[in-house]
């Protein structure tokens, strides 16, 4: 009964669109049964993924970080793993479910400049790599995927440091400054620009701008990160501007939240937030 009840809920919303969330809910009598979050758990590997998901990326990672049997099937293997001089090939038998941030609310994104943001949106690129930036060790392990014939695949893994990467000074600055409040409050605009709804209004439809305390830049955010943060490339190419666009966007409502980081001279600087 529990598993016709779930399957019948993901029918009217959307089960391949939006993370299930268990219930809190308790027995209160002899007939109730608590909710198993197992079997949630197999109701949604068992969805099939929709033909549709191949056409956008973001649509196929969904169904693939979520589901095993779909994760199984769209691997290359063996898959080509890459860490400097180092290369190794992994069966299928060695793979283990890799979530990234399924369990999270949020993931992030790294841009040069709004221009950037709006051409990723549109893009319809044949190969998109997921990064998984730790920042607490300086590793960047890359996820390349592929879409040959139409079905997006993972085709490669890449390891290497932040020097390495394209964004290797920013990513850099990140490293101190979501570790070290000291630091944080020394590259935060004071005060700081935002653009957002009225945080004095909750009931306000209207987006308005203002300027906030530095201190409170981190209340306008899902979190601090704390060690791992995401990228996805879209094929776009980073250069050595003076701008960059940290952007938190939410799992399972999409919502947006920029952080607007500008450089004068070596240092990088937070001077915008806007939701």
């Amino acid at each position: 009964m529990i598993i016709v009840c779930v399957a019948m809920v993901c029918v009217h919303t959307g089960c391949t669109e939006k993370k299930v969330e268990s219930g809190d809910s308790t027995a209160t009598d002899s007939t109730m049964v608590v909710t198993d979050t197992a079997k949630i758990d197999t109701v949604v590997e068992s969805a099939p993924m929709p033909k549709a998901a191949d056409k956008l990326f973001a649509d196929f990672f969904f169904d693939f970080i979520s589901k095993k049997k779909v994760q199984m099937a769209r691997i290359q293997f063996p898959l080509k793993s890459v860490n400097g001089s180092q290369v190794k090939m992994i069966q299928r038998g060695a793979w283990k479910m890799e979530r990234f941030y399924q369990n999270q609310e949020y993931y992030t994104q790294i841009f040069d400049d709004a221009r950037q943001m709006a051409h990723v949106e549109k893009s319809k690129a044949d190969t998109v790599i997921v990064e998984k930036i730790h920042l607490g060790n300086g590793v960047v392990e890359q996820y390349l995927f592929n879409h040959p014939e139409g079905k997006w695949m993972l085709a490669e893994l890449r390891t290497g440091g932040l020097a390495e990467s394209s964004n290797a000074g920013f990513l850099t600055f990140l490293q101190k400054f979501f570790a070290d409040k000291r630091f944080q409050m020394s590259h935060v605009a004071n005060p700081l620009n935002y653009y957002g709804p009225d945080p004095e209004d909750d009931e306000s439809p209207k987006n308005v701008r203002r300027k906030i305390p530095a201190a409170s830049w981190s209340d306008f955010i899902p979190e601090v990160p704390k060690g791992q943060i995401y990228n996805i490339l879209y094929g776009q190419k980073y250069g050595e501007g003076n701008e960059k666009i940290f952007l938190f966007k939410g799992v399972s409502n999409g919502l947006e939240t920029q952080l607007h980081f500008r450089r004068n001279g070596s240092n990088w600087k937070l001077v915008k937030i806007q939701i």
